[in-house]
């Protein structure tokens, strides 16, 4: 068994879902047929903690929405992948792109389309609510639920690994 310690210290991205990860699943339309998403703002502020001490993010969706683009330009995403009918290929072209490798990578997911990348990265995590195929495969399972901290408490606890949570945290501190 790996040590998720010693893993978790390596990382540099923290790569995300958006569906059941970054939102509980949910798609609801409005009466135009506009699509709406709940996102959780304590992910948002994980997200920001993430930047605050140099990792970067990116979203990898299989689903395309307007909603996923504000949100990652509000939060300063650094990279956001939507329609990844393959994820695992786009997944590669990321890695090519900014030269990093599996070990350097977190990725969060929920289901089935998150597979294949669950299966190479390095540090593979998914929500409490995954099914057992996807759990089996990964390091750390969320205690709370997509789209309700999840992001959140991945980010808080990879940040305690690397020993930089009081660094990301001291703008808001006063510390």
């Amino acid at each position: 068994m790996k040590n998720i310690k010693e893993i978790g210290k390596k990382i540099r991205w923290f790569i995300m879902d958006v569906d059941g990860v970054l939102t509980d699943g949910g798609i609801i339309y409005d009466s135009s047929g506009n699509e709406l998403k709940k996102f959780c703002v304590k992910d948002g502020m994980g997200i920001t903690l993430l930047h605050n001490v140099g990792i970067k993010t990116a979203i990898l969706t299989s689903r395309k929405s307007y909603m996923v683009e504000v949100r990652a330009k509000e939060l300063g995403i650094h990279e956001v992948i939507q329609g990844a009918k393959d994820k695992l290929e786009l997944y590669k072209k990321l890695k090519k792109r900014y030269s990093i490798i599996d070990d350097q990578i977190l990725y969060i997911g929920d289901d089935f389309p998150d597979l294949p990348v669950l299966k190479v990265v390095g540090f593979p995590v998914c929500v409490k609510s995954s099914p057992k195929e996807i759990k089996d495969v990964c390091m750390y399972i969320t205690k709370k639920e997509g789209g309700n901290g999840a992001v959140r408490e991945v980010a808080e606890y990879l940040l305690k690994i690397q020993g930089k949570y009081e660094k990301a945290i001291k703008k808001y501190t006063g510390g």
